[in-house]
């Protein structure tokens, strides 16, 4: 008989726990987003997320779509609460085999640190990234 370590089950959820998203594994990668529209999104000067595979993840709950065209040109769909209005997860249509989902949404402060770090030329200049973290763009 093969022992397997269990997988970690991580759940997220919104605001008032209408919507749900459970992830099982560990995420593909967890990055920090200084984008103009990821700050607007959260309402913080920037957003970190968990990407998974989108075969690790169950949600469960009523939601609300809304779509935009990212800076590539590629759309991005964010599936947040209709009641409470907190997104929990969204998908990129150029990565369809992956699901991310907002770390805040986890509310869990031991949850892996990111490891990379996009469109730091709109990072607000009194924000600091560790140095182990890549940036890109």
């Amino acid at each position: 008989m093969v022992h397997r370590e269990s997988q970690p089950m991580r759940r997220a959820s919104c605001a008032c726990g209408g919507l749900i998203a459970t992830a099982t594994g560990e995420p593909i990668r967890v990055s920090l987003c200084h984008c103009l529209e990821c700050q607007k999104r959260t309402g913080s000067v920037f957003a970190a997320q968990a990407r998974f595979p989108v075969t690790s993840v169950q949600t469960a709950g009523k939601f609300n779509v809304f779509t935009r065209v990212g800076d590539d040109g590629g759309k991005i769909s964010f599936r947040f609460c209709p009641d409470c209005g907190s997104t929990v997860w969204y998908t990129i249509d150029a990565q369809p085999d992956t699901i991310a989902i907002p770390v805040g949404a986890f509310a869990d402060p031991d949850f892996p640190a990111p490891v990379r770090s996009f469109y730091a030329n709109r990072k607000h200049s009194w924000v600091s990234i560790p140095e182990a973290i890549e940036r890109a763009l």
